[in-house]
């Protein structure tokens, strides 16, 4: 239950476009609002007026419409509620919204819409400010012309499912989840350095100064890029759209899970856009390239607005990434291969990863307790003109702080070519194998690409790894046998 007389000090006003400050927001009070207590979430403050279930407690009346108004399915969940009511087209959507004041706000719960937007959006939409309006105007030009954007408020109706969503989309990033940067800081080192400190590691970097040749940091801002990308669509979630759509939707969206314009292809689609970037130094080995067009997803525009960004995962067929921020700032936390992190549960083959629905409600539940762990996260604030690298295996979140513009790249060195190889011939590659048609036969094509245009890499690098892993054994040995208090050794027969 929602502790309402400490969480409306976190609701921030949101500003479109602004930069991200640290500093907390509070909303002007509400005179309309049922006290004049500062810390009570008010009815205005929800668009429905749904109210956390604590706030009944404190009303003048203890009547909840939630448990009065759904007839025979009042024991149901809220979420199950909802998961019945995402089955329904829209139509029906609308005469049940009817029947009562409790079942007016579950038709109007905004991921359904959404849904329903996407599904019958394949080529794109033009966002009207909430979910519902743009699939009315989409579907019903005529009819939204004329009525437009209509809306009730619902008193006395206490929920926390339905309140959640709100909640995360308005919750401002507090102060103590962005302090700690604790990830190594690095500019102008060589390439030999980062392989040995870093990438020969396993271990992330943040890295500065890599971008100020970039064309795209002095150029890439919101009219260049409509200008330049014209009508071509990108890849938005499951639908395709145009730069200035998108665009028009992040300014107007304030949802829990912003959709993200995260397209592989853009360097193909608009040939502009790839010559204003190129690989840091640090990462020009990317023996991938040996496949050519075959080869998996591995480059990546990203656009987002404040809020959006990618809940934990690890990247794909056990490459390696770096990205690096063009325009705005991203919060990351990444936690070591061998470290699930709280409030994530992988599937036993890695297929499947269930976690928090949003990444507010990660911060929100579960950030708190890493602050006790032995491993703990590795963090920062990655800000415009700077790189972090990202090792092979880590779980990592990132959620941008402001609009945020960025590259990103997969790819796969001599470090961890073995670990790649190894991955792709899993019992179950076809599952876990990603960005590309063929992931049955992908280890192979593979292999043979790499020993026809590195002959005896393989085989080096597997000789390497052999001996690395004895000497580890080996360390281990004398480690177990020294007796530590003495400084001597310790034989056991």
């Amino acid at each position: 239950m929602f502790a309402c007389r400490t969480l409306l000090k976190q609701i921030r006003k949101k500003k479109r476009r602004k930069p991200h400050k640290s500093t907390s927001k509070t909303p002007k009070q509400n005179p309309n609002s049922r006290t004049q207590d500062s810390h009570e979430f008010s009815l205005k403050s929800q668009a429905l007026g749904v109210q956390p279930l604590g706030n009944l407690y404190l009303a003048s009346s203890h009547h909840n419409s939630r448990t009065t108004g759904l007839g025979t399915i009042q024991t149901l969940t809220d979420e199950l509620i909802l998961d019945i009511l995402g089955l329904l087209e829209a139509t029906h959507l609308g005469v049940l919204s009817t029947v009562s004041k409790s079942l007016y706000v579950f038709c109007n719960h905004e991921p359904i819409w959404k849904n329903l937007v996407l599904d019958s959006s394949p080529h794109g939409f033009l966002f009207k400010g909430s979910w519902k309006s743009t699939y009315v105007a989409k579907r019903y030009p005529n009819y939204y012309s004329k009525v437009g954007s209509l809306g009730l408020k619902v008193q006395d109706f206490y929920s926390d499912y339905l309140f959640q969503s709100w909640l995360c989309a308005n919750l401002e990033m507090k102060d103590e989840w962005l302090v700690r940067d604790n990830i190594i800081r690095r500019k102008g080192i060589s390439v030999d350095e980062f392989v040995r400190d870093f990438e020969g590691l396993n271990k992330p970097v943040l890295l500065e100064g890599c971008l100020d040749n970039w064309g795209a940091m002095k150029k890439w801002g919101r009219d260049y890029l409509v200008e330049v990308c014209g009508d071509v669509r990108f890849s938005v979630g499951p639908t395709q759209m145009t730069m200035n759509d998108y665009f028009v939707y992040a300014d107007q969206a304030q949802e829990e899970r912003p959709l993200y314009l995260f397209d592989p292809r853009f360097a193909n689609k608009v040939t502009k856009l790839g010559q204003d970037y190129e690989v840091p130094v640090y990462f020009n080995e990317d023996l991938f390239s040996v496949l050519g067009d075959e080869r998996p997803d591995y480059r990546w525009i990203i656009i987002g607005p404040a809020g959006s960004g990618s809940s934990f995962h690890i990247d794909p067929n056990s490459t390696s990434a770096w990205n690096a921020v063009v325009k705005g700032s991203k919060k990351w936390v990444l936690f070591p291969p061998d470290v699930v992190p709280p409030g994530v549960y992988p599937s036993a083959d890695g297929a499947e990863v269930a976690c928090p629905v949003s990444i507010n409600e990660w911060f929100m539940n579960f950030y708190e307790a890493t602050k006790t762990w032995k491993k703990r996260p590795v963090e920062c604030v990655c800000k415009a003109g700077e790189v972090i690298f990202v090792p092979n295996g880590w779980w990592h979140l990132v959620i941008n702080l402001e609009d945020s513009i960025a590259i990103t790249q997969n790819f796969v060195s001599r470090r961890n070519l073995l670990n790649v190889l190894d991955f792709l011939k899993k019992p179950n590659a076809s599952t876990l194998v990603s960005g590309t048609r063929d992931r049955v036969n992908l280890h192979d094509k593979f292999k043979k690409a790499i020993e026809a245009s590195f002959p005896g890499t393989i085989d080096e690098l597997a000789k390497e790894a052999e001996k690395k892993k004895a000497e580890l054994e080996k360390l281990s040995f004398w480690d177990s046998v020294k007796d530590s208090n003495s400084g001597g050794f310790k034989f056991s027969f």
